[in-house]
């Protein structure tokens, strides 16, 4: 197989620095959720309601991403969302109650969602065959970035200044970008026509959605509640179970940085059942570890699989879109947000009544039924490629 070429240039970076203010939040807030819990005096079922949240957002940056590019235009659509996560993160300083840790929630995750499908459209239509590389090399940007978020939180609390400094950061980084993109004079380009609310998507695009609900309610499992799990099975303490989501973050960095190459190389769906196995090795070596360093080692594990998980799932939700990239990239929002609001909550549920450790079961299944969607995708990539010489022959 010919490798595929990956040109990066200013509008490429721009979007990468996008996905990293996004990533830095998502990851510093995600390991914050027990710390709320402890704070605000409520059950991990409670808590989870930010899990909800996040979905909440997710859902509504789906469903206003189409209208509001036919109106202002992709540019305009991604700088907003960077605008709502920045503000988020400004008035997380000031809220302590349940009710606005909430709302917060639900406008850093609308943005996100903005900023990570305008991202994500914007880059498989600049890059083409080399869309899926570039969009594992953004979300290995954001994990290199989010790697740094939970040790800078988990800092701040060891430090006694709590966990709302570390977010803050996200403010001037936005304006930094902003500043940036003005100076050097990077655009936005537009996209085609975006399909009018009544657009079809085919069936192989659905099965990559099934896959994405998935793998979403795998990571979002993971970066919520597994510094629960480590706090009440491997002994880890508070601040360093809220710092050790670094090794997730870690292993995601490294797989996304290198993934990329194999997406260059190998077929997309080959390397998606390669990530998933990988995540399912590390969990099991988690799932069993009673002391800190395995613990830790298993997680880095999971972080190399779970690597490839979103940017391989977006890539063929894009390739498999008929020609509709703004349109698929809306409707993938919708997994996400599912994913991020029943998931967590489920677990919670579950893990208020079993435990943690016992609730993170739940983990390999969501693993083995996104490995199903994309085995039966393979299946109708291939019978459909069979068909087409035959329907040309005659």
């Amino acid at each position: 197989m010919v490798p595929r070429l990956l040109a990066r240039d200013r509008l490429t970076w721009l979007t990468y620095a996008h996905i990293a203010i996004w990533g830095y939040f998502l990851y510093g807030f995600s390991p914050v959720v027990p710390l709320l819990r402890d704070e605000q005096h409520t059950s991990r079922t409670v808590a989870s309601l930010h899990g909800t949240a996040f979905a909440v957002g997710g859902v509504l940056s789906g469903l206003l991403l189409p209208s509001l590019i036919r109106r202002f235009g992709r540019a305009r659509v991604i700088w907003g969302g960077l605008a709502g996560v920045a503000l988020s993160a400004v008035g997380l300083l000031a809220s302590h109650p349940l009710a606005a840790t909430l709302t917060w929630a639900v406008v850093a995750s609308t943005g996100g969602g903005l900023i990570v499908n305008g991202v994500t459209a914007v880059l498989a239509d600049h890059h083409r065959d080399g869309g899926a590389a570039a969009i594992s090399e953004a979300n290995a940007g954001a994990s290199a970035v989010g790697l740094i978020a939970p040790l800078v939180v988990g800092s701040g609390v060891a430090a006694g200044l709590g966990w709302r400094p570390g977010l803050a950061i996200v403010a001037g980084a936005a304006g930094l970008v902003a500043v940036l993109a003005v100076v050097l004079r990077v655009r936005v380009p537009t996209g085609p026509p975006l399909e009018t609310a009544g657009g079809r998507l085919p069936t192989p695009f659905w099965l990559v959605w099934v896959s994405i609900l998935a793998t979403g309610s795998v990571e979002v499992c993971l970066n919520l509640w597994v510094a629960d799990a480590l706090r009440t099975h491997a002994q880890v303490s508070p601040a360093g179970a809220t710092a050790a989501v670094s090794a997730i973050i870690g292993g995601m960095f490294v797989g996304r940085l290198v993934g990329s190459r194999f997406v260059l190389r190998l077929p997309t769906i080959s390397v998606m059942f390669a990530a998933l196995s990988l995540s399912g090795v590390g969990f099991a070596v988690f799932w069993v570890a009673t002391v800190p360093w395995l613990a830790l080692f298993g997680l880095v594990v999971v972080g190399l699989g779970n690597a490839l998980h979103y940017p391989l799932s977006m890539a063929l939700a894009v390739s498999h879109s008929a020609g509709q990239p703004d349109l698929a990239v809306a409707r993938t929002s919708y997994a996400v947000g599912v994913s991020f609001g029943v998931a967590p909550f489920l677990l919670a549920a579950v893990a208020d009544r079993v435990g943690p450790h016992l609730a993170f079961l739940l983990v390999p299944v969501f693993l083995v039924l996104s490995a199903v969607a994309i085995a039966v995708l393979r299946h109708r990539v291939a019978a459909a490629s069979l068909v087409s010489p035959l329907a040309r022959s005659r």
